[in-house]
């Protein structure tokens, strides 16, 4: 089929229509300062989706967080309220229910198969501007980027040069079908054109999550450890430390070895590693690869949560 200007704009266009019936302002209440102290926090208003026909709606986590209450505007006009399901600030993901069924639910992508290049349509309350939604046209920059200024972020990011602006925050960032393919989350202040969103399929995990237990139940191993970075050296993280009855300890790591793979997918630097984990179930196993004194062996490690951790 011959793409001509005027089809991609139709489709544009068809697309933004139906994710603008799907999007909410969401608006946190302001929390008073206590008496001597100036700490309380102002009103605040991002965006939000409706992911689910029950009513469920994603936003950021920095959207809603510390809010006494929320209220969700609809793309009708009427305003309701927001019960907040639960928060993850590691993803700067939320989940609110507004009690209404009559809101349609978006399409949601699977952000595992985009590719670099591809349409990415940013829909939202961009400096929240009366009239409804805002829609902004770029590309998909990067997969499983970092955010800038960050020390850690537990997952990789989509980076779009898509305009995202304050009010944008917690609203999707769809293919060009309007299918959902991540929520927009940040921009890089220092630069232009840059922009960032949680992958869909992080959503989906962490959603299910606070649906069910209202938290996030996140894997560990119980290190403490160091990327090898030294030119021409085998890719792997070091270990300074093990956790006394953690995981990793369970199964026969010690200080001094280096992982190399865990589940068979290599792991170079402690984000990879971090990464790997939070693909992986509470309570399943996973093999692990590592070298010890010359020698690379395996070990199959149970994953669990945190503990109170006792050094060792």
């Amino acid at each position: 089929m011959t793409l001509t200007l005027d089809t991609l704009e139709s489709q544009l266009t068809d697309s933004v229509a139906r994710l603008s019936r799907s999007v909410v302002r969401v608006t946190r209440a302001a929390t008073p300062a206590l008496r001597g102290d100036r700490s309380g926090i102002p009103e605040a208003s991002g965006s939000g989706v409706v992911i689910d026909p029950r009513g469920l709606v994603v936003t950021n986590d920095h959207v809603v967080r510390g809010a006494p209450s929320v209220r969700v505007a609809l793309p009708d006009g009427r305003e309701v309220a927001g019960e907040r399901l639960g928060e993850d600030a590691l993803t700067d993901l939320a989940l609110l229910r507004i009690g209404r069924t009559d809101v349609p639910a978006v399409e949601l992508g699977d952000s595992d198969a985009l590719k670099v290049g591809q349409f990415a349509l940013a829909v939202g309350n961009s400096l929240g501007l009366p009239g409804g939604p805002t829609a902004s046209v770029g590309v998909i920059s990067a997969l499983g980027r970092p955010l800038p200024g960050s020390d850690f972020v537990f997952e990789g990011l989509l980076q779009t040069d898509a305009a995202i602006n304050p009010g944008n925050s917690g609203g999707p960032l769809a293919d060009i079908h309007g299918r959902v393919i991540g929520i927009t989350t940040a921009v890089a202040p220092f630069a232009q054109g840059v922009g960032f969103a949680v992958p869909i399929n992080t959503v989906r995990r962490i959603t299910d999550q606070l649906l069910v237990q209202g938290r996030v139940a996140r894997p560990w191993l119980g290190i403490m450890g160091v990327a090898h970075p030294s030119p021409g050296s085998e890719p792997g993280i070091d270990l300074a430390s093990v956790i006394a009855g953690s995981p990793a300890d369970l199964a026969g790591l010690r200080a001094g070895d280096r992982i190399l793979a865990v589940g068979g997918k290599g792991s170079a630097t402690l984000r990879d590693l971090l990464r790997r984990l939070s693909e992986l179930p509470l309570g399943g196993a996973v093999d692990l690869t590592y070298r010890r004194a010359g020698s690379v062996r395996r070990t199959v490690v149970r994953i669990m949560e945190p503990t109170a951790p006792r050094a060792r």
